[in-house]
């Protein structure tokens, strides 16, 4: 049954559709059949993703050689290095979508970097996502000896600027082994790609990402080796602790990833990634038609990278923290997939939204000065609205 408030559906287990249930049902009927009409795709398009070689940058790029072969459509794929620099783009109205991580959810609330006066609570909206057979988790450097995130005590942890997702990931993590950033050495790194690169230099012991991205293969090669730590899904506290943190994770046993297999499976936490994004006032035709071309042409990449699996409509996750868009609404709606509960939670999310765009129009009025006081005076702000409305504010 369909819970009303954020923190019930966030801390529960994310529902998949099932293919197999939706075939019996004949919900799927005219799923892989023409649509009444063309798709409406422009000439050239151009999407954000993360850095050159990560599995999320190489999905995007597979995606945009299947619009070149099947629609005669260029499809631009710009890396960014943090956050902020792959979503400032689709804020600015420089790409259309970003094919981005769990930021999405960040910039929604307006939390961490986007707590100040450039960005506040983004109306942003999903078309799709990839939900593979991956984990979002931490890989230790195999000579460091660590078996659990207890062991990482006093070792060096990167922190990557400008990008959020990346360090409350990481800090959601060392709270499962009841650490904080003040039991770890801190090194600061430029981007996603750089922390990668330090713990397979030696600068870092540890770094948190995909487990099928490129980065992870690498330090799988190199004289360090990779160990990923594991998050045991029967460990209540290390879970009550992570997903304080991190919200977004859930459990889930990896197969696929450096070092993991059938045979050597990861016990950790994951969300989607990537995540296919755009702004709210994105052209409704245009999401329809994104959407719908990525999926009736699933079979063109879905073998061009480890976690292109994800992108299959069985693996699709609709009542995650982060809504969806009229227009891909309107196409799963339409295939036969977009359930009445589905339905009930996307508007109560885009419902979240408007209590945030409100809270913010708020701050106009708070006189605060200072980067640090203008932060802590939105978050406490941004509480009480969320509270008051009935949702979890999650930060505080």
């Amino acid at each position: 049954m369909f819970l009303k408030h954020l923190k019930s559906f966030i801390f529960s287990k994310i529902t998949t559709i099932h293919l197999s249930t939706l075939l019996a049902a004949g919900s799927l009927a005219g799923i892989a059949t023409a649509q009444p009409a063309e798709p409406q795709l422009p000439r050239q398009m151009a999407w954000t993703a993360y850095n050159l070689g990560t599995t999320g940058y190489n999905q995007a790029v597979a995606i945009g050689a299947m619009l070149r072969e099947r629609y005669n459509v260029t499809l631009r794929v710009i890396p960014g290095q943090n956050d902020v620099s792959r979503l400032l783009p689709l804020k600015t109205g420089r790409v259309e979508f970003t094919a981005n991580g769990v930021a999405t959810y960040l910039a929604q609330e307006g939390m961490f970097q986007f707590a100040n006066e450039e960005w506040g609570p983004q109306p942003l909206r999903l078309l799709m996502s990839s939900n593979g057979l991956s984990n979002q988790a931490v890989a230790a450097a195999a000579d460091i000896g660590a078996t659990s995130f207890a062991d990482l005590r006093g070792h060096r942890v990167p922190y990557v600027r400008a990008a959020p997702a990346l360090n409350i990931s990481m800090e959601a993590y060392l709270a499962c082994g009841g650490l904080t950033w003040d039991d770890v050495e801190r090194v600061d790194f430029p981007g996603y790609d750089a922390a990668w690169n330090g713990l397979i230099n030696g600068d870092v012991d540890v770094a948190f990402g995909t487990t099928v991205s490129g980065p992870p293969f690498r330090l799988e090669a190199s004289p360090r080796g990779v160990n990923w730590l594991p998050a045991p899904h029967d460990d209540a506290e290390c879970w009550q602790r992570l997903q304080a943190i991190g919200p977004y994770f859930t459990k889930h046993t990896a197969t696929r990833g450096a070092g993991i297999s059938d045979s050597n499976p990861h016990e950790a936490g994951t969300y989607p990634y990537p995540l296919l994004t755009a702004l709210a006032s994105q052209d409704r035709d245009l999401v329809y038609s994104v959407t719908r071309v990525i999926n009736e042409n699933y079979d063109d990449f879905k073998d061009s990278d480890p976690g292109a699996i994800g992108w299959a409509v069985e693996l699709q996750v609709f009542d995650w923290v982060v809504p969806y868009h009229e227009g891909a609404v309107a196409y799963w709606r339409e295939v036969g997939i977009w359930t009445n509960e589905f339905e009930a939670h996307n508007q109560r999310l885009i419902q979240r939204q408007q209590v945030l765009a409100e809270a913010w129009a708020e701050m106009a009025d708070q006189n605060v000065s200072g980067r640090e006081e203008f932060a802590a005076a939105w978050q406490r702000l941004r509480g009480q609205r969320l509270e008051a409305a009935g949702f979890d504010p999650v930060w505080r």
